[in-house]
């Protein structure tokens, strides 16, 4: 099991790849002979820890890991509103009202407990046996069913308009991008995700976690645990 710290603007399969080549090299394999598997995506825009599975005794144990609760630490920006819910997509401004301290800290209550979310379009999600967000980007129209996640705690860390700086701990199948689309709502401003860094998986806790580019061959032998 190797904890990595990924990088913006690196999709999660790409920390994968990079990962397999390095061990197919220190193993003399070709990198297709090499298992390797992350169990819980981040998206591109994302950093944060990955937990990556190597061999086929731990890949075939990605479930255990990947249903942990996790911890997110998430800049959300105010008055706009964005396609995919980040950074990436189109922004579009929807108000300027700037909502008090007190509107922002009642809006995080009504999203603490069970809620029910519907997930973004410009997800890992299959519909119908294809990826929600292949069928976005083909402009095609994309319904998801809302399901039950739980916001274990919800937490403001700073807050300067337009950002609002929180901590989000949820269960397994949670999306941060529409937890702040919601909460944009809410507050009617509009809002998207323009930061979000995951910090901890159950236990496990980025301060742990390598830098992705970084990684050697010699290093990589030395932190599979």
């Amino acid at each position: 099991m190797l904890l990595v710290d990924k990088p913006a603007g690196w999709t999660s399969f790409d920390v994968v790849n990079y990962v397999r080549r390095m061990v197919a090299t220190a193993e003399g394999k070709r990198p297709k002979s090499v298992k390797v598997g992350h169990t819980g995506t981040l998206d591109p825009f994302a950093t944060g820890l990955l937990i990556l599975l190597i061999g086929k005794d731990y890949t075939k144990r990605a479930g255990e890991f990947s249903k942990l609760d996790k911890t997110y630490e998430v800049t959300m920006r105010l008055g706009a509103i964005s396609t995919t819910g980040d950074p990436e997509g189109k922004i579009t401004p929807v108000s300027d009202r700037k909502p008090s301290l007190q509107d922002i800290q009642t809006a995080l209550e009504q999203f603490k407990g069970e809620i029910e979310q519907i997930p973004p379009a410009f997800s890992a999600i299959k519909v119908n046996g294809q990826r929600a967000y292949k069928l976005a980007r083909a402009g095609k129209e994309v319904i998801i069913e809302p399901r039950k996640v739980t916001i274990n705690s919800l937490e403001l860390t700073d807050y300067s308009y337009p950002e609002v700086k929180l901590t989000a701990n949820v269960t397994s199948g949670t999306y941060i991008r529409t937890l702040v689309e919601d909460l944009g709502e809410d507050l009617g401003t509009g809002a998207y995700t323009s930061h979000l860094e995951r910090v901890t998986v159950g236990d496990f806790a980025l301060k742990d976690a390598a830098q992705t580019k970084e990684l050697t061959a010699e290093l990589l032998k030395s932190l599979l645990t």
